[in-house]
């Protein structure tokens, strides 16, 4: 005769659980990216216009801030806003859970030149002019944290226009030092640095 062991039983009911809520997220994240997301950000997180920032592999919880900040005004767009009025706040979990599993794809550098000064300002900064490296807070391999984006294949024209948009205050809801960073670059590094991202892995 078999033993019963309640702690045992009780801990395969927990699994079975999880799994079962780790399945109904998933589908219900897929379930808003098929009716929403992919009309920009495509089905897995690989937009294919620089206008929309590449979401696969992006780190959960910063997918997540970006969209209740969305929602609640912090940070401004008529496009987004509408997007994620009716969404919750364990909608937004799902979908950086989501996305945060799906595979980034490798990306080329439109022009290896200008991404070679991008490296140089992404590695080191600019000491001469007081900017700092984007690998001190965003990581040597553009990874990023779950407080910091990831930055690593993400369009370079996308990553500009968050540059421009740093500078000028129209982007308020992130790390205040970005206002800095960006208000010191010149157009030559912001295009640069853009670049050289954009082919990181």
């Amino acid at each position: 005769m078999r033993c019963f062991k309640p702690g045992l039983a009780l801990g395969t009911l927990l699994l079975g659980l999880s799994v079962g809520a780790g399945a109904a997220d998933a589908d219900r994240a897929l379930e808003i990216v098929q009716g929403k997301c992919f009309i920009c950000h495509g089905v897995d997180g690989e937009s294919s216009s620089p206008v929309f920032p590449r979401l696969a592999g992006q780190h959960a919880a910063y997918v997540a801030r970006q969209l209740a900040d969305y929602k609640s005004g912090r940070r401004k767009s008529d496009t987004m806003r509408p997007m994620v009025d009716d969404l919750s706040a364990e909608d937004f979990a799902a979908l950086g859970r989501y996305f945060e599993s799906r595979t980034p794809l490798a990306h080329a550098q439109e022009d290896s030149d200008l991404a070679q000064v991008g490296r140089f300002i992404f590695d080191r900064g600019n000491p001469y002019s007081g900017i700092p490296a984007c690998a001190s807070c965003h990581g040597n391999t553009g990874r990023g944290t779950e407080a910091l984006p990831r930055l690593a294949g993400q369009h370079a024209l996308y990553i500009e226009n968050q540059l421009k948009k740093f500078n000028a205050r129209e982007r308020t809801n992130d790390n205040a030092v970005m206002h800095s960073v960006a208000s010191k670059l010149t157009e030559l590094e912001a295009k640069a640095v853009s670049s050289y991202i954009s082919g990181m892995r």
